[in-house]
């Protein structure tokens, strides 16, 4: 990518930035940063191409920015189909609004929590997931998220697995060994695993990495099973320690100018009160 393409990327990725929610770390919902969303949106996009992709979960917004690549040129080719499933309402709506303003084709986002069956098993050839890490729950979490994304594929294709990965500390690894322990178990195998490419906004571990696990299925040997039901054991600190996943849906509230600050967030100090 030259400097100019480079600009242009990282304008379009602030679109993306500035369209997506702020987090909610009850809920482990910590945002990459945006350099490293470009790379990850460029690696993303040429992976899928000619694709049919779920997103199960997207906080970071890198669907929108594969989307607003390809739309600028930027990624030659890009996936057929992008849906997001995720449980908050407000990041559901972030992406039909932006897909709207930017006119984006083929992408769409859906209400949607993984504690539920899929709604639609078999639909996508490959699936992307950055989900609660699972530091305190062995991996559980992860565990849930790329279970859904093996049905959302119909356990033929591949999926992208996003997990912590930082050789300083115990519980990234044990976490990667249990991930990728499930998906063998499913008939997958790993195909790639690019390690410690992604920074976050997480200021009390600045220097946490994440990487990118890709799985495919091995033809001949795919292991579907019923799993829609969640075992109980898998729901402990799922969102770190004891945070339970007792919520549905976070829902949006109605504003009309999501891309202005609100009252909630400020107050104003005016001239005549300093005098």
């Amino acid at each position: 990518m030259n400097d100019d393409d480079w600009v242009r990327a990282m304008n379009a990725i602030s679109e993306v930035v500035m369209n997506r929610p702020l987090p909610l770390r009850a809920f482990d919902q910590i945002y990459m940063r945006a350099g490293d969303m470009v790379q990850q949106a460029i690696r993303v996009g040429n992976w899928a191409q000619g694709q049919k992709v779920a997103f199960i979960g997207d906080g970071d917004g890198i669907a929108l920015s594969v989307a607003v690549l390809v739309n600028l040129g930027i990624i030659k080719k890009g996936p057929e189909r992008i849906k997001v499933f995720d449980f908050d309402e407000r990041i559901v709506n972030s992406v039909r609004r932006l897909a709207n303003k930017e006119r984006l084709k083929g992408v769409e986002a859906e209400l949607y929590n993984c504690l539920d069956a899929f709604p639609e098993k078999g639909a996508f050839d490959r699936f992307y997931t950055n989900p609660p890490w699972g530091e305190s729950n062995e991996g559980n979490s992860v565990v849930v998220f790329a279970r859904r994304g093996i049905e959302a594929i119909g356990y033929r294709g591949q999926g992208m697995i996003v997990i912590a990965d930082d050789p300083e500390l115990e519980w990234p690894s044990k976490v990667l060994q249990k991930v990728q322990a499930y998906a063998i178990g499913r008939g997958f195998y790993v195909a790639s695993m690019e390690p410690m490419l992604h920074g976050y906004h997480l200021p009390e571990a600045e220097h946490l990495r994440s990487c990118n696990l890709v799985v495919g299925s091995v033809q001949g040997t795919a292991r579907m099973h019923a799993e829609d039901t969640i075992e109980e054991a898998r729901l402990t600190n799922f969102y770190g320690r004891s945070k339970e996943p007792r919520v549905k849906y976070v829902r949006d509230r109605a504003r009309p100018d999501h891309d202005r600050a609100i009252e909630q967030d400020y107050t104003l100090e005016m001239w005549e009160n300093l005098r």
